[in-house]
């Protein structure tokens, strides 16, 4: 006749096997949350660049397509606040014979941007296509003429800032 066994030996066992259950439950439990913090947070921060590419990239159309010949100094530091490469500098050789020719014709143009989009972006470069209405008026056109631009701004971060580095009028 065999031995049996006591009964306590059969539940030290099956509650051994409880807590190591537990203990693997639980470390798979914390590696998934971990794994799901963390995915989060990059996907939190992608779509925090996404909206600063986007603030950046309607706020140069913005200043591009809003010019007045009563303030065009100011107006043309704005664009060239948030320039840079060169965009910056063709748009810096041209503010002088730009701003006599916005002071000859009375120039003001009041842009309202519609829509922006982003057509690609890493951590340091995006390219954006924007939608922008302006009212321009001038001596040629006292009562104003609505114009529609399609523009391309390709724009890079530095220094903490996206800059537009280029800008194309497309479609």
């Amino acid at each position: 006749m065999a031995a049996r066994r006591p009964d306590g030996m059969k539940n030290w066992r099956s509650s051994r096997a409880v807590t190591a259950g537990l203990a693997a439950a639980t470390v798979l439990t914390t590696a998934l949350t971990i794994w799901l913090a963390v995915g989060l947070h990059v996907q939190h921060e992608a779509d925090r660049r996404d909206q600063d590419i986007l603030a950046a990239a309607r706020q140069s159309a913005l200043n591009f397509t809003s010019l007045d010949f009563r303030h065009y100094d100011r107006d043309s530091a704005n664009v060239l606040a948030s320039a840079t490469g060169d965009f910056k500098k063709q748009f810096a050789a041209q503010t002088q014979q730009l701003t006599r020719l916005v002071a000859a014709n009375k120039s003001v143009s009041e842009g309202q941007v519609l829509e922006a989009g982003i057509v690609r972006s890493t951590e340091n470069s995006a390219r954006v296509l924007v939608v922008a209405d302006s009212k321009v008026t001038n001596t040629a056109a006292p009562q104003g003429e609505a114009r529609t631009y399609r523009l391309q701004l390709d724009l890079v971060h530095r220094d903490g800032r996206w800059l537009t580095s280029d800008v194309e009028f497309v479609g």
